[in-house]
């Protein structure tokens, strides 16, 4: 079941979750995943509202990067949120949960240990393997209204097709040998999702376990941000999943969004964009 495996019906009857993916709403092609589940949201989606296609033909990534995907190649998807009960500057919270839900679904499908690269990306061989792109609505009353993330795997992609991507991406099936069956892989990570953001709203912050797997913690890197470009060491992240990144002239700055390489792989270009 590498093709035409997914469908609503299928996807809904597969489903080992009590409210994520509860309704699922699936297209063979959409413009984007997250756009339409926006729509949905702004008309009173239930939380838990799954978008997911086979192909995106206007996906895109955090800083406006576009989303490259072979139809039925990959995971393609977006999740509504609605978690009233964090703060506006803890929404990350809900990222976190999601990247290490990826992991653990990879894990428990392929055997494989991603690992997960700040703010939003999942790396395998230092190659990209997933990454997500969080959008947040605040009401007026200034709190959450809803939080959707959008949500990109590289299941059965063959990037030696792709050579603009060849040298910074990677599949499931490319690290494995051999193709992946979407529909177990999907209903795993929409399982660890459900089981971690109930964690989340019991009190439970993902932040030391998220910042327990990430890239590039302790190593000297080069940020460039909305700010400005930052060399210095990247020495932890804060409650917010802010990098905090100590400079060479002492001080010591928060980075909340931005795109972060080794001092040592300076010359290496992200291709991919996130999602």
């Amino acid at each position: 079941m590498t093709g035409y495996d997914l469908s609503a019906e299928v996807i809904t009857a597969a489903l080992m979750t009590r409210w994520v993916g509860r309704p699922t709403v699936f297209h063979r092609t959409t413009s984007s995943t997250q756009d339409e589940l926006k729509r949905l949201a702004e008309q009173g989606a239930t939380e838990g509202t799954l978008v997911i296609a086979d192909e995106q033909l206007c996906g895109r990534g955090r800083m406006a990067r576009k989303w490259i995907a072979p139809a039925r190649s990959s995971l393609l998807f977006s999740i509504l949120f609605r978690p009233t009960f964090l703060l506006p500057n803890r929404a990350q919270w809900v990222t976190m949960v999601c990247a290490l839900a990826i992991a653990d679904a990879v894990y428990e499908v392929t055997g494989l240990r991603p690992n997960l690269k700040w703010p939003n990306d999942v790396l395998l061989r230092d190659k990209k393997l997933a990454g997500i792109l969080t959008e947040i609505e605040i009401s007026q009353e200034n709190k959450i209204a809803w939080v959707i993330v959008g949500m990109g795997l590289n299941v059965n992609v063959d990037f030696s097709q792709l050579p603009e991507l060849s040298g910074t991406a990677i599949s499931l099936s490319e690290a494995i040998g051999r193709p992946v069956a979407r529909l177990p892989l999907l209903t795993s990570l929409l399982s660890h999702v459900e089981r971690r953001y109930e964690a989340l709203r019991a009190g439970h912050s993902p932040v030391s376990e998220w910042a327990a797997h990430l890239l590039p913690l302790g190593q000297e890197v080069t940020v460039v941000a909305p700010e400005g470009t930052f060399s210095g060491f990247a020495e932890s992240v804060d409650e917010t999943g802010a990098l905090l990144l100590h400079l060479p002239d002492g001080r010591t700055i928060s980075i909340l969004v931005g795109d972060v390489t080794l001092r040592r792989k300076t010359s290496e270009r992200e291709n991919n964009g996130v999602k």
